[in-house]
Parts: C-alpha cells; sequence; structure tokens
C-alpha cells in the first residue's frame, strides 16, 4: 500500500526524461490523486536567482516535476517553525508560511542543510500511479530524511537502489539508454 512520505523510484529502463532515473518523494496521496517531487534533479538555477529579497543564501534549486513548473515549491526539516508546514515523513516537512521561511533563513535558523526548493511537481490524478504501480514503472521504497538532506542528489537513485539488494544493485548499473540497441 503506498503512503505519502515513501519514495518513489523509477524502473531502470524508463524512457520518459521527466522520470528517468529519478527518486520521487510523495507528498500527498489521496484518492483523487498524488503529489510528489523529483529530489534528484538540480535546474540551472540559484535561489537567489529566483528571489531577490532572500540575501546571501545561495542554495541549489531543483526540478520537482513536469507539472506547473512555474511554481516554487520547498521540503524541509525545521518541522513547526514554519507555520503552516505539512508534516510528509519523520523530518520532513512541506510547504509552509513563505514569509516565515525567507524571515528564517534571513535570521540563519534555516541553513542549506534544512530546506530544497523546487520549481514545478510531479503530480498524478486519480487511479494514474496506482495504474503505474501495477505496470511496475515505479519501486516503492521507504524514505530516510538523509536521503533529502545529505546525499548527492547525482547519485541518489543509484544508492537507493542499491540498497535494495544484489538485484536492484545489477539493475542500477545497466545503462537504460542502451537496453535497445
Amino acid at each position: 500500500m503506498i503512503s505519502k512520505g515513501q519514495l518513489l523510484l523509477s524502473e531502470p529502463f524508463m524512457l520518459d526524461p521527466n522520470f528517468k532515473r529519478s527518486v520521487v518523494l510523495l507528498t500527498d496521496h489521496e484518492e483523487e490523486g498524488s503529489i510528489g517531487f523529483v529530489l534528484n534533479q538540480k535546474s540551472n538555477y540559484k535561489i537567489t536567482d529566483l528571489l531577490d529579497d532572500i540575501g546571501e543564501f545561495d542554495a541549489d534549486v531543483y526540478i520537482g516535476g513536469p507539472v506547473s513548473t512555474n511554481t516554487l515549491h520547498f521540503l524541509h526539516s525545521v518541522g513547526d517553525l514554519i507555520e503552516e508546514s505539512i508534516p510528509v515523513c519523520r523530518g520532513i516537512w512541506w510547504s509552509g508560511d513563505f514569509d516565515a521561511m525567507k524571515f528564517l533563513i534571513l535570521q540563519g535558523v534555516i541553513k542549506q542543510d534544512n530546506i530544497r526548493f523546487y520549481l514545478g511537481y510531479s503530480g498524478w490524478s486519480e487511479g494514474q500511479l496506482q495504474e503505474e504501480l501495477n505496470e511496475k514503472a515505479w519501486i516503492v521504497e521507504p524514505m530516510d530524511p538523509n536521503y533529502l538532506f545529505k546525499k548527492d542528489p547525482d547519485q541518489l537513485w543509484k544508492e537507493v537502489m542499491n540498497s535494495k539488494g544484489h538485484t536492484f544493485s545489477a539493475l542500477s548499473q545497466l545503462d537504460g539508454d542502451h537496453i535497445f540497441n
């Protein structure tokens, strides 16, 4: 049974460029649909490129997914310090009061290893994610907060696959681009 706070690992040969070798954290999963953020696709932006009132906080901005790519979202580890934050799983909250977040950054309370910014999100309509799971497009894995704040995003998919054991480790070594050659 899938629920918010879990990871979705794209299957090794997924061809969709939005999700190729991606690790998605589900932040909401209900009957009406699901929302998540790709944890391992860095954009070319820094947060200072998008917000001019954030001081010298030069955090990377990630691509959360292909939906509403003109919207800015954030995941963080400071919990109720940001009012209206939504708990996702142990040690991770989604969103919250934007002005409070900026204030805490300017005060030095929030550091770069406490927050991640995303342009857009990944979304599934009612029944869509379950259908993709039935088709084996995703591998479900428990979330560890270290995946978000402490691990190298470029190696995250491979690292999580390796942690699942021998078969998944072997699959992570295959180059999905050459499967049909």
